[in-house]
């Protein structure tokens, strides 16, 4: 049983830094794909990056440069470092995971994508 569990999110003003984690219990692939997404109510929810086992990564346009995703396999946690954060970066933030590698790692950016989903931490950025 595959169980996803995210920290890591609350309050910051603008130009500030969060770190999300998500502790991915029962999730050993060896090929896998994994990613965050982020929701504003009445919205889509959108992928911000994402991580292939080989260590790829891709992010949306909106974060490049400011937001790093990576894993730690020891402690099985993916992370996302985020930095320099703006007010259009509120929103809740989901953990995302496959038993399946994403052949283009910019496929983890689709909510389509993952079997496996968190419940998600709150990131508010405030000016």
């Amino acid at each position: 049983q595959v169980q996803l569990v995210e920290s890591g999110g609350g309050s910051v003003q603008v130009g500030g830094s969060l770190r999300l984690s998500c502790a991915a219990s029962g999730y050993t692939y060896r090929s896998y794909c994994m990613g965050w997404f982020r929701q504003v109510a009445g919205k889509e929810r959108e992928g911000v990056a994402a991580l292939r086992s080989d260590g790829s990564t891709s992010y949306a346009d909106s974060v490049e440069g400011r937001f790093t995703i990576s894993k730690d396999n020891a402690n099985n946690t993916l992370t996302l470092q985020m930095n320099s954060l703006k007010p259009e970066d509120t929103a809740m933030y989901y953990c995302a995971a496959s038993p399946w590698s994403c052949g283009s790692v910019r496929l983890g950016l689709s909510r389509y994508f993952h079997k496996y989903w968190g419940q998600g931490t709150q990131v508010t950025v405030s000016s």
